[in-house]
């Protein structure tokens, strides 16, 4: 009889494994990018009225078991991810508490490489967001109507420090979103030699997409294209 099967069996528990960790994330991936896809398109009603997206936003508010169920889901899904992300990082360093005399990134890319501090960046940058047009506890835009959405988000793009922190944060959504698409596939078992680069190019694509979705509504507040009615 092997040694593992006189293992008790909490210590044998899935989620306890890199491989369980790992999945963890993956599937908490899946529903934070689904949440991202829907945020966006949501979202991009600004270019069509005001009357749009303010709809959008009063529709989503007349459905408050939807609203925070969703938001509940979220909250256990990124509380998750993190502690995967971070148990996976212990793991890492427990297997090597030596680190490399030179270390070569040969087999990584930027994005991998940056994952541990592209994480947080955006964590920070989705508390800020809540606070900022979510609660309207921090905005230094211009007044906070939670009735009107438009004007919100054009006032408070308006002032572009705001712009420049929400643009910086959405080019490390994109390099998140890169490794972390691509990765996903791997863990859940989409890896082969023949089409794992098509899904690297499929995860760059998306990434780079959605960033460019969401960097286009600042930019067109700065550049005027979109004014407060």
């Amino acid at each position: 009889m092997s040694a593992t099967a006189n293992l008790p069996l909490d210590e044998l528990r899935f989620w306890e494994t890199s491989v369980g960790k790992k999945a963890v994330m993956a599937v908490t991936g899946v529903l934070l990018f689904g949440f991202v896809i829907a945020h966006l398109l949501g979202n991009l009603q600004i270019f069509e009225s005001p009357e749009k997206i303010n709809h959008y936003a009063e529709t989503l508010r007349s459905v408050p078991v939807l609203l925070w169920g969703a938001r509940i889901t979220l909250l256990i899904s990124v509380c998750l991810h993190i502690w995967a992300s971070f148990a996976l990082w212990r793991l890492q360093r427990a297997a090597r508490p030596i680190p490399y005399v030179k270390k070569s990134n040969t087999h990584s890319t930027y994005a991998s490489r940056t994952m541990m501090w592209s994480g947080p960046i955006v964590l920070a940058f989705v508390i800020y967001h809540l606070l900022h047009f979510t609660f309207g506890v921090v905005h230094p835009g211009g007044p906070f109507d939670k009735h009107n959405v438009y004007n919100n988000v054009v006032y408070g793009f308006q002032f572009w420090p705001v712009s420049l922190f929400y643009i910086v944060a959405m080019i490390m959504l994109c390099y998140h979103l890169y490794h972390g698409l691509w990765s996903m596939f791997q863990t859940l078992g989409f890896s082969h030699p023949v089409y794992t680069p098509w899904l690297q190019r499929l995860a760059k694509v998306a990434a780079i997409l959605i960033a460019a979705g969401n960097i286009s509504i600042p930019v067109a507040v700065l550049a005027g294209f979109i004014k407060p009615v």
